[in-house]
């Protein structure tokens, strides 16, 4: 009896377990196929290093020779001065093969400022590669190595990836090589605060430094990712990483191969978030979109009629759910390509057209000098205001709108006015005067946001003011 009510147990427990194993993936043969085109990368620099009369001399435990001793130890004449000196080759990252005759993708903070870059191939070789293009914005940088019939990975469609679908990463973390280490999709259109237009793929696959320039495969055993960048504290792993979608890295590909640069789209607009309050100063149902804070002149966005103040729903039929989102789906966009943008303006829905330009890769620079002062006014926000003179103008890029000289207590310093904004647009109106604005806080209804645009030391952006 008790031999059968443990064979009943056995049973019932190989049933039990047996469907949740067989759930769980199986990485032995993607392995395999995949590592063959998996690389090293590695670099050198060349240095200038100013030689010292004095050699380094260290004694047996390491301590540094006294100085008074140097001078039996100098060098020969003519040998001091600036020399270059070139660095040990260093492990850095990992990058793969993605034809065979020998393009290999890896990160641009990889290869960086490199004189000299050494593939390490599975099969120990070691080959000189040349940077075919890099590109900073993407972190990409495409090699190529004199070579043929090499292995390759086969590509994947990053746009197929879904959050909780598991994925491997094969890299050389701490120069470990062709370390293997898998997980999930965390999320996927990650934005990241470094200014680059990638919409990541977040994983919990252990990546650590060494792992940069790496393939994340699917089970199919696809790369849909290049593993570029970890959310760290102590500078290793912390169950956040981010992978380059591989449909992002290939556009940028195709763009080094043709001309070793790429261009990006360019809708020339200063965006925000739109915050629950401001959404109901925009009498929006959530909050969600791109604000436009501000148009840029001589842009795409000037020249299609896009407004200050205009809520970005969806570009080219892809929905915008938060402003981060705007610039990777411009910024994929070919330039001179046209493309519908869809916003919210004054409660209705409205299309616009607009011929995409070429982002400039150059920044704008702003003067921070404290304004002149003017003779302030008072108004219901208890905020002192003054007229712009033409200086101010200047420094800030504005055309019109008041100044705030001074914030008191009450709804301007509850929106969070401060001194030196200038407002240009309150409750959808532009500002050109102090008398115009206190005409428009006189009528503003009570209990309820409205929309304010600032200018704060040459960045524009919405606040919602609300008078109690």
């Amino acid at each position: 009896m008790k031999s059968l009510h443990k064979l009943v147990s056995f049973i019932v427990l190989f049933i039990i377990i047996t469907p949740a194993q067989a759930a769980l993936p199986e990485f032995r043969d993607l392995v395999k196929k995949a590592s063959p085109a998996v690389v090293n990368i590695s670099t050198t620099q060349v240095q200038s290093q100013r030689q010292s009369n004095f050699p380094e001399f260290e004694g047996p435990n390491g301590e540094q020779i006294p100085e008074i001793f140097r001078h039996f130890f100098r060098l020969p004449p003519g040998s001091e001065g600036s020399q270059p000196r070139r660095q040990t080759p260093q492990s850095l990252g990992s990058g793969f093969i993605i034809s065979d005759d020998g393009y290999i993708l890896t990160n641009h903070h990889v290869i960086k400022d490199a004189d000299e870059v050494i593939v390490r191939l599975n099969d120990r070789r070691q080959l000189d590669a040349i940077v075919v293009g890099s590109d900073e914005r993407s972190d990409v940088a495409l090699l190529k190595i004199d070579a043929s019939n090499l292995p390759t990975v086969p590509m994947g469609n990053s746009d197929k990836a879904e959050v909780g679908e598991w994925v491997l990463a094969i890299g050389s973390p701490f120069g470990f090589d062709y370390s293997v280490t898998a997980g999930i999709i965390s999320a996927t259109d990650r934005s990241l605060s470094n200014g680059t237009y990638v919409p990541f793929i977040q994983t919990d696959v252990a990546i650590n430094p060494g792992n940069s320039g790496g393939p994340l495969f699917n089970l199919d055993g696809e790369v849909i990712g290049i593993n570029s960048q970890i959310y760290t504290r102590s500078g290793g792993f912390m169950g956040l990483s981010f992978a380059i979608p591989m449909n992002v890295a290939m556009d940028v590909v195709e763009q080094l191969k043709a001309s070793g640069e790429v261009q990006r789209g360019w809708l020339g607009v200063v965006i925000q978030e739109v915050s629950r309050d401001l959404a109901e100063s925009f009498g929006l149902d959530k909050p969600e979109g791109a604000l436009v804070a501000k148009v840029l002149p001589g842009s795409p966005a000037e020249a299609a009629g896009l407004m200050e103040g205009d809520v970005i729903y969806s570009f080219d039929g892809m929905p915008i759910n938060r402003s981060s989102d705007l610039p990777h789906h411009v910024g994929r966009v070919k330039p001179n390509s046209d493309a519908v943008v869809s916003v919210i303006r004054n409660g209705s829905r409205k299309n616009i057209d607009v011929t995409i330009g070429v982002l400039d890769e150059g920044a704008m620079v702003m003067n921070t000098g404290a304004p002149k002062s003017n003779k302030p006014a008072v108004n219901r926000l208890n905020i002192e205001i003054g007229e712009l003179d033409q200086q101010i103008k200047d420094r800030w890029s504005v055309t019109s709108g008041v100044i705030v000289r001074r914030v008191d207590a009450g709804a301007g310093a509850d929106a969070g006015l401060l001194p030196g904004d200038v407002i240009t647009i309150l409750n959808g109106q532009r500002i050109d005067s102090v008398r115009q604005f206190d005409g428009i806080v006189s009528g503003l209804p009570i209990g309820k946001a409205v929309p304010m645009r600032i200018v704060r030391r040459g960045s524009p952006m919405f606040i919602p003011l609300k008078l109690n």
